[in-house]
């Protein structure tokens, strides 16, 4: 499974980050293989529309889901029309998103 994680870094090792659209990084994780990438968020600095264009570019990505804070009612429906899994993680700011991705798979 490809699990998109919000975070501010460029590594699975940075802090995650609650801000879903104006996140200023994805880290997408491969859980089957351990491979991981991370994506810069075009949509960090947009004047509208963030969370549909994160939405966007999540579902481009491949990934089957996405951990991060909250999510808008209009990137829900757009996640949600990609049949993407939506995860909320919301308090866990002093995390990396590593132990983000290991509390996930521990339920």
């Amino acid at each position: 499974m490809k699990i998109a994680i919000s975070i501010s870094g460029n590594t699975i090792n940075d802090p995650f980050d609650p801000r879903f659209g104006r996140t200023s990084t994805f880290c997408i994780i491969d859980t089957e293989s351990e491979e991981w990438e991370t994506y810069e968020n075009p949509a960090f600095s947009a004047s509208g529309g963030a969370g549909v264009q994160a939405s966007q570019i999540i579902a481009e990505k491949g990934a089957e889901a996405i951990i991060s804070g909250a999510f808008g009612p209009k990137a829900f429906d757009t996640l949600s029309a990609a049949k993407i899994e939506m995860y909320t993680a919301s308090g866990n700011e002093g995390f990396a998103a590593q132990d983000v991705l290991e509390m996930f798979k521990n339920g």
